[in-house]
């Protein structure tokens, strides 16, 4: 049972990431597994309830990999937060599963929308964490969303234009103002 759920997500997620939420349908999923339209229906009673169940996952895995990230300084975090964003671009050639749902918003179900409101408002408490203290803490937020709405935004860019230097050099950009960025471009390669 865990393993056709993770299957039915995992064709769902790969699905939204490259077009959309509107374009995936429960009959599509059935085929990419092989399996009746009603038995996607046994899992999940409606979109919306596979749509969270989806956005939820992705969540835990992101914060998962949050919690590895070193705690050295506040440019090696940022760094390595940029790297996670990076390495699921390089990964899936496809935005992050909620910047595609961020940019769907105004026709999700509820429920979706607040899962994704839940996972950028999570990376933007994390990066306004890891910011220096002495910086008061409404700079740190906008410096923060700032920072998680330039990456969602140079993942679209390298995906339309299917060239990764555009994501890297606003990296680079987005992380002048915090000792710039080192390694960067081998992260998540």
């Amino acid at each position: 049972m865990a393993d056709t759920i993770n299957r039915l997500l995992d064709a769902a997620e790969q699905r939204i990431r490259t077009s959309g939420y509107h374009a995936v349908s429960f009959r599509d999923l059935a085929e990419d597994l092989g399996i009746k339209s009603s038995s996607v229906h046994y899992y999940f009673r409606q979109k919306e309830d596979l749509g969270v169940a989806l956005v939820h996952r992705y969540t835990e895995q992101f914060e998962a990999a949050l919690a590895r990230v070193s705690q050295d300084s506040a440019a090696l975090c940022l760094q390595e937060f940029c790297g996670l964003y990076r390495a699921s671009l390089v990964a899936n050639d496809t935005l992050c599963l909620c910047g595609m749902l961020g940019v769907e918003s105004g026709g999700l179900p509820e429920p979706v929308v607040k899962a994704v409101q839940r996972f950028l408002q999570g990376n933007m408490d994390w990066v306004a964490e890891v910011l220096p203290a002495k910086v008061a803490l409404a700079e740190r937020q906008s410096q923060a969303a700032t920072l998680v709405a330039g990456l969602q935004g140079a993942m679209m860019m390298a995906v339309c234009m299917k060239d990764i230097v555009y994501f890297d050099q606003a990296v680079e950009h987005l992380l002048q103002p915090y000792g710039g960025i080192s390694h960067a471009r081998e992260q998540g390669r």
